[in-house]
């Protein structure tokens, strides 16, 4: 399991639908971190192994979901960084809603596209630069 990652931050707002985090991690990651406003639903999963898959192949850095996802022992064996709320085995409906690089208010922080996300074993903080 990769513990510490950073990058500078994609965003992606979406509800119970994963379209847009599919077509993100399907999508040349190059070193940056994935922050997906779920809204907080415990109620399905948004991001599973095939796709924390496709992060680690396409080199994302890291995916934060503000929402669930599934397939945890997949997950920890990526090489990508994945953050998220809880687990939960439900996958989510597929209607192309949502939207891409938008501020995102996640947990009470806003987080925008090109801010630069640190995530280790203790948390995770977001700055609107890079910091050394």
């Amino acid at each position: 399991a990769v513990h510490r990652f950073s990058g500078p931050v994609v965003t992606v707002k979406c509800f119970e639908d994963n379209s847009l985090v599919k077509a993100a991690v399907d999508s040349a990651g190059e070193g940056r971190v994935l922050v997906v406003d779920g809204g907080g639903s415990l109620r399905r999963a948004l991001l599973g192994g095939n796709l924390g898959a496709a992060a680690a192949r396409n080199g994302w850095a890291g995916v934060v979901i503000d929402g669930c996802v599934r397939d945890v022992a997949e997950l920890a064996a990526s090489n990508t960084g994945i953050r998220a709320l809880a687990a939960m085995p439900l996958p989510t409906e597929k209607r192309n809603e949502g939207q891409r690089d938008v501020a995102v208010q996640i947990q009470g922080v806003w987080v925008r596209p090109g801010d630069w996300l640190y995530a280790d074993e203790d948390g995770i903080v977001v700055a609107d630069r890079v910091l050394n």
